[in-house]
Parts: structure tokens; C-alpha cells; sequence
């Protein structure tokens, strides 16, 4: 099976480095199974070496192509440059910081598998980068490079047919290069058909993408980038942007039931190009990365559509294309760097008979043969099929996802007043003194803080914060206060959650304030779940968690204690915190529910409670009564410290990840808020009871379309309007139990089955009338 690999740059550059890099590994037409985050340091140097490679580069081709002398460029100078820029390239993706994608990708990909590797940043100086020097990629003969755009959407095609693969060739201004020979290279194409357009006037161009579907766009002739944008001269007087075709183009790509899957601009410097049409979500794109002599662009296209053609995926037409460059390198160095093949991430690369025959259709749903078929035995099939698939895990991501759109729905909660956060940030970090600072937050920083703090009188003091060192032996009352402070809570990691080595905890706190600070990350890397309770081990000795431990605490000061009932399920005050038990539980159905485990009932997108800074808290700038009687922790938030893990609130309004002491907050608060305020626990049925509902909706979807076929109301837009009010009821139904009483019922497995059931009943009357019954 091919792997889908998406390697993603985020916000940085070269100067300051990339601090959040996320990999994602999916078998091909999957969601991700695996995702790793890692970052890339500073490298100031890369751009500065391809800068002294392109000059040199571009000069050689200038020379070559106005017929002078090219002495002074050597292919020793230009070799040096390029061996200057590979292991440079290599010596920064092999940084210490990038290790756990390293080994990651070494460790879930096979070198006899395909694997297509997207690049996916907005960074021009990232995307010019020849990444296929990578030395990673020496093991891996099936890999190919696409650079990939941050804003993507699937464009869906519905071709159906045996015939022709159309293709929309543009053959530009020609001056000082020799074009004709692309030509002749695509007209022998088989099971094609081209219209040729030579040196064509500018609306000649927008006529053709308008008024015929197109499956390839080829152009040749000159082009450049100016900044980040592409410019094509389509004549010796004229020349167009991308943007000046955008109208025509979006025709293209999403007009009619026939997209344009493949534009291919052999041509100089076209990167400018790739990036605007993958705005225009273009599925594929090939360009050339710097200006290319005419040869090495007649022979790559050659070899790569004599590759594509005869059977070959795309991306491994293009790696033995590029490849089968380096025979021309003795006269034209680096000439295998140039072809660079773009992608939208949404899409499925299609080959050569997917061109021809047309994108595949989704399944046809089986004519049911027989008129004894009733809403009934409709919804009943439906309900065991859908039910099958759902606990099969099919359906889990699907789950997740809507899930999380019901969560946003919500209006956030106010402000948790019981807490107080303080956030050690990069400016905190930088303050302290770095010969005594060990991770974040130093002796002398805490001594200073806790001092601070209790002077005010704190309730419970907690430290998410890892410190599996002792306090330094000049800092003595600083360690006796953490022996002796009742207070002070601190965190250690148990490791088995989140599949990270085991972190110990502070050896001056007792085992009695301690708790583990492990999460559970969901297959999407998303945390919606609260773990309060698991086993041990040698290195974090406890059973509860940093947030149960906590919370306890401040509750015991009100007199109010907890105990575990016959069924294990853990009690405090009046209010008994139902844990998820089953194998299976609301959405779930591939995850490990081992543990004390809850869903995590957020209370806001960002933020929890009250937040203040280290600098602030030290130079006494915060209210006394934001820390008299309350709970204080204390965390970091500098972007060194990789602490930050995506929520269901991620990819929503305009939030990507949340700090991991604003999740520990929001567990405290999950906790005193349900014994204190009667503020909802989430809760999931059990699997009889989702069975029902979602037969009950698959009932009322096949009752529903066959009351309305009885009174001959069957119109497809009468029983379309019909589906979409039931599938509108279901979702105002799911939401309200959500919003009023904290259920997650299930919403995905409902509407497959009421939309489901309504179709295969529709259909069955319509058989049985058409036989006469």
C-alpha cells in the first residue's frame, strides 16, 4: 500500500528557525495514523548558499542561451555551490531538535513502498529548496517531493467514459529557444486529443478555458517570478499573470463535470506560477524550479509523459524523469534539480487511465430486487450495517470531527475565578540567571515566586512544570518549603499515555503531592479527554492525576471528601464522575479507554481563568485577591518549551493549539466546577441505547420518504427537502442534548443511516411500481 506523507513548516523562517513542525503519515486515501511534532532550528546559511548557487546557475544559462562565453562559470565552481548547499541542507534537517521526524519516517516507511512526500509551506525560500538531496530520500527508490500550499479544498471530479484524455496546449513566445519539438513530443501521445494554441492573443487563451473541459493545460515558452508571482509570455508583445487568468482558470478546475487535473508549464522559473495556481486549488502542477535550457526541458517531459502514460503513478514518472536528467548534467550541472512537481494536499494524484476512463463514481447503492421490502427491514438493515462499520472504527475521525463542530457551537463560559494562572514566558525564561536555570523556571525564580505567593495565602499551590532534579544545596529553605508546604503540589509523568519516556518527579515532594501530568491524544492529535486515575510507576509513584490531586485538595478545605463507589466510579461530595467504562464509548471505538478516564468539558476556547505573568507576579503588579484562598498554578507558555497540544477547538476560530497548563487548568476546573456549581459533566450512552437511537432516526428517515411516495409527493427535489429537514431536526437534536444536558450522542452513524434508509426505500417503491406491484 502507497503512504501519504505530509511534512508541515508553520510559522518561521530561516533567521529564527521553525518551532512548530508537524509530520503526518496516512496509507493512501486514509486519515493520518501517525503524527509527530518537532522543530527546525535557525539556518541563516541556506538561503545565503542557494543564493551563490542560483547566481552561478543563472549565469550559465544566460550565457548558454545568448551563445557567449561561459569560461568564467565552471562546472567545478557550480559543483562546489551545490555540494556547499546539500550538505548544508542535510546537516539542518539531521538537527537534534528534527530527530523525532527522522526517526519517525525511518521507522513507518518501507523503501519497497510508494510513498508521495508533500512539502507543505507558504515560504518561498522553503519551497525553492531542491529537497530532494534530502539523504533521507537515498533509501527510499518509490518516494517522491511535492510541494503542497497550507490552503487547500478537494476539488471533486465526476468523469465518466471511454475517451480521449483532452489536453490544452499553449505554445508561447519563442525568441532564442526552440518550442516546436515540445510539439511533437505531446502529438504522440496516445489516447489524446490537443488543440494547439501558437503564440495566441490573450482572450484566445480565456475562450479555450471557458468553453472546453480540459484534462491537462501544457505550456511552453518563457515565463518567470516576480516576488511570488508567476508571468507567462504567451506572445512576442504580450504576456499574462495568473491573476489575469483567474476567472477562466476556476472555470477549469471546477466548472462542469470535467476539472482540469494537470497543468504542466515547461518553462522558466515558474515557481511564481505554482504558487498562484495552487491558490485556484489546481489538483497537480509541474514547473521548473529556475530558468531551464531547452533540452533538459524537451527530455524531462519526454521521459516523464512516456512514464505517466505507460502506467506509472505520477509522482514516480516524475522521479524517473528527474532522474534520468543527470545524463545531461556533464553540459548542463544541476540540471536534475529543475523539474518540481506541486500538489494539492485534498487530492489523490489520478493516473493515466483514470485521465482517460474518468474518476471513479462512489459506489452505486444495490437495486433491492424484491417489493416485500418494507421501511422496516430498510431501517433495519441499515442500522446493523452503519452500526457494523461504526465499531469497526470507519466512523471514528467522522465522529470526532462533528463532535468538535458541536463543541464550538457552544458560547463560551466566563472565567473560572477559583484559579489563578501564572505563565512563565520567553521574556521570564530570558530574565533568570542561566547558570542556575534548569528547564524554565530556576531555584532562585521559585524560591522568589513562592515567597511572593504566600504572603497572600494561596489555598493550593501546583507547578506544571517538570523538575526531576533537586533543589541546590545553596538554596536550602527552598527545599524545606517544598518537603513541608502542604500546598504544593507538583507534577511527574507516568509515560505510558502519551508514549514518552517517564519523567520523575520533584524530590522533595512527597508521594501524597504528586500527580501525573500524562494526557490522552486522540488518533488526530486532538486532547478531548480528562485522565484522572491510572497505575503507576518506578518514577511517578502515584495513581491520580496533577488535576485530580489538586482539586481534592481545595475541596477538602470545604469539608467536602470523595470515595469510590462499588462500581469504582469515583464520588465527590454529591456528584459522581462516570467514567468512560466500555470498550467502546460515544465516538470511540479504536482507543485505549484503560484508565479513569472522562471527556474534558471545555470551558472556553483560550482561556480558563485569571493569568499572570512570572514578571508580574514577582514585581508585585497582580491583586492580592486574584491568589488569597485560590489555586495557583504555575506553567509555562514561551514557544521554546514545546507544550502545546491541539483541542476541538483547533482549526476553529482562528485557534490552532492551546498551552498545556491551560489544559491542566481547565481539568481543575472541570472538577470544582461539577462538584461546586453543578456545571454539566459530559456523558456518552451505552451501546444499547446508541443502537436505538440511530435505528430510531433510519425508522423515521424510511417512514418519512415512503409516506411522502404514497402520496405521490416524490419529486427528487420534494424528497430532498424532505431528507434535509429530518438530517436538520437530527443535528438540532444532538446539539441540544449537548448544549442542555452533556450528552454526546451519535450524530455521523444517524444521518448515514436516516439519509441511507431514505434513498433505499425511494428506490424500492420506484422498483416495485416500474414491476407492476
Amino acid at each position: 500500500m502507497s503512504k501519504l506523507v505530509i511534512l508541515h513548516l508553520g510559522e518561521g523562517n530561516f533567521d529564527r528557525g521553525f518551532p512548530v513542525v508537524t509530520l503526518r503519515i496516512a496509507d493512501e486515501g486514509k486519515s493520518p495514523s501517525t503524527e509527530v511534532f518537532a522543530k527546525l532550528p535557525p539556518a541563516p546559511q541556506i538561503p545565503e548558499y542557494y543564493q551563490r548557487w542560483q547566481r552561478d546557475f543563472r549565469a550559465r544559462i544566460r550565457a548558454r542561451i545568448k551563445a557567449i562565453s561561459a569560461h568564467t562559470f565552471t562546472a567545478n565552481s557550480l559543483h562546489q555551490l551545490s555540494q556547499d548547499l546539500k550538505i548544508s541542507i542535510n546537516s539542518w534537517l539531521s538537527s537534534a531538535p528534527f530527530q523525532p521526524i527522522r526517526e519517525t519516517l525511518l521507522k513507518s516507511l518501507n523503501p519497497d513502498e510508494e510513498v508521495r512526500f508533500i512539502i507543505q509551506s507558504s515560504d518561498m525560500q522553503l519551497r525553492r529548496l531542491p529537497w530532494h538531496l534530502w539523504n533521507f530520500f537515498e533509501s527510499y527508490p518509490q518516494a517522491e517531493i511535492g510541494l503542497g500550499s497550507l490552503n487547500y479544498t478537494k476539488v471533486i471530479a465526476n468523469k465518466s467514459g471511454d475517451r480521449p484524455i483532452k489536453i490544452l496546449g499553449i505554445l508561447g513566445d519563442d525568441t532564442r529557444i526552440d518550442i516546436e519539438k515540445d510539439r511533437r513530443i505531446l502529438d504522440q501521445l496516445p489516447q489524446t486529443q490537443i488543440e494547439w494554441l501558437v503564440k495566441p492573443k490573450r482572450r484566445a487563451i480565456h475562450d479555450h478555458l471557458w468553453q472546453q473541459p480540459w484534462d491537462i493545460l501544457f505550456f511552453a515558452g518563457h515565463s518567470c517570478t516576480e516576488g511570488e508571482r508567476g508571468r507567462i509570455y504567451i506572445n512576442p508583445t504580450e504576456s499574462l499573470t495568473i491573476s489575469e487568468l483567474k476567472n477562466a482558470l476556476k472555470r477549469a478546475i471546477t466548472g462542469g463535470d470535467r476539472p482540469l487535473q494537470l497543468a504542466i508549464f515547461n518553462s522558466c522559473d515558474g515557481l511564481g506560477l505554482a504558487q498562484e495556481l495552487a491558490d485556484l486549488q489546481i489538483p497537480l502542477i509541474i514547473v521548473m524550479r529556475e530558468p531551464v535550457p531547452d533540452e533538459v526541458a524537451q527530455t524531462f517531459i519526454k521521459y516523464f509523459l512516456e512514464c505517466f502514460s505507460t502506467g506509472k503513478s505520477l509522482y514516480l514518472a516524475v522521479r524517473e524523469a528527474r532522474e534520468r536528467l543527470q545524463g545531461l548534467e556533464d553540459r548542463f550541472p544541476c540540471a536534475s534539480w529543475l523539474p518540481v512537481l506541486c500538489q494539492n494536499p485534498a487530492v489523490v494524484p489520478i493516473n493515466w487511465q483514470q485521465l482517460r476512463d474518468g474518476c471513479p463514481r462512489k459506489p452505486k447503492i444495490s437495486l433491492i430486487k424484491k417489493l416485500v421490502q418494507t421501511s422496516l427491514i430498510a431501517s433495519f438493515t441499515i442500522t446493523s450495517l452503519v452500526l457494523g462499520l461504526r465499531s469497526l472504527g470507519f466512523l471514528e475521525a467522522w465522529e470526532l470531527n462533528s463532535y468538535d463542530q458541536l463543541i464550538n457551537w457552544r458560547s463560551p463560559e466566563h472565567l473560572d475565578p477559583r484559579l489563578l494562572l501564572i505563565t512563565i514566558t520567553e521574556k521570564d525564561i530570558q530574565s533568570q540567571d542561566p547558570q542556575q536555570r534548569k528547564g524554565s523556571l530556576s531555584d532562585a525564580a521559585l524560591a522568589q515566586l513562592l515567597e511572593q505567593l504566600e504572603a497572600h495565602q494561596p489555598r493550593v499551590i501546583g507547578l506544571d512544570i517538570y523538575r526531576d532534579f533537586p533543589v541546590a544545596s545553596n538554596y536550602p529553605t527552598l527545599a524545606t518549603n517544598l518537603r513541608q508546604n502542604p500546598n504544593f503540589f507538583a507534577i511527574c509523568q507516568v509515560g505510558q499515555t502519551s508514549k514518552n519516556t517517564s519523567i520523575a518527579p520533584p524530590p522533595e515532594i512527597p508521594e501524597t503531592r504528586q500527580g501525573f501530568s500524562d494526557v490522552l491524544v486522540d488518533p488526530d492529535g486532538k486532547i478531548r479527554r480528562h485522565l484522572l486515575g491510572m497505575a503507576g510507576n518506578d518514577d511517578c509513584d502515584t495513581s491520580y492525576s496533577f488535576s485530580l490531586q489538586v482539586a481534592l485538595h481545595y475541596l477538602a478545605k470545604e469539608g467536602i471528601k470523595y470515595q469510590r463507589l462499588p462500581r469504582q466510579d469515583l464520588q465527590i461530595g454529591d456528584i459522581v464522575f462516570q467514567q468512560l467504562k466500555d470498550r467502546r464509548a460515544g465516538g470511540y471505538q479504536k482507543v485505549d479507554l484503560r484508565g479513569y478516564q472522562l471527556l474534558l468539558n471545555y470551558r472556553d476556547r483560550q482561556k480558563v481563568a485569571r493569568t499572570a505573568t512570572l514578571e508580574e507576579i514577582l514585581s508585585g503588579q497582580v491583586d492580592p485577591d486574584w491568589i488569597k484562598d485560590k489555586i495557583v498554578l504555575i506553567g509555562t507558555t514561551a514557544q521554546s518549551v514545546v507544550d502545546e497540544f491541539y483541542t476541538p477547538y483547533s482549526g476553529h476560530w482562528q485557534i490552532q493549539e492551546m498551552p498545556g497548563l491551560i489544559i491542566q487548568a481547565q481539568m481543575v476546573s472541570q472538577i470544582l466546577s461539577a462538584v461546586l456549581d453543578n456545571r454539566l459533566l459530559l456523558w456518552v450512552w451505552p451501546a444499547w441505547a446508541e443502537a436505538i437511537w440511530v435505528g430510531s432516526w433510519s425508522l423515521i428517515g424510511s417512514l418519512v420518504v415512503g409516506i411522502l411516495s404514497i402520496g405521490k409527493r416524490r419529486s427528487p427535489l420534494f424528497l430532498g427537502l424532505a431528507i434535509i429537514a429530518i438530517l436538520a431536526l437530527l443535528y438540532g437534536s444532538c446539539f441540544i442534548i449537548l448544549l442542555t444536558w452533556g450528552g454526546w450522542i451519535p450524530l455521523v452513524p444517524s444521518i448515514l443511516a436516516s439519509s441511507s434508509s431514505c434513498i433505499i426505500v425511494a428506490i424500492s417503491i420506484k422498483f416495485q411500481e416500474k414491476q407492476g406491484a
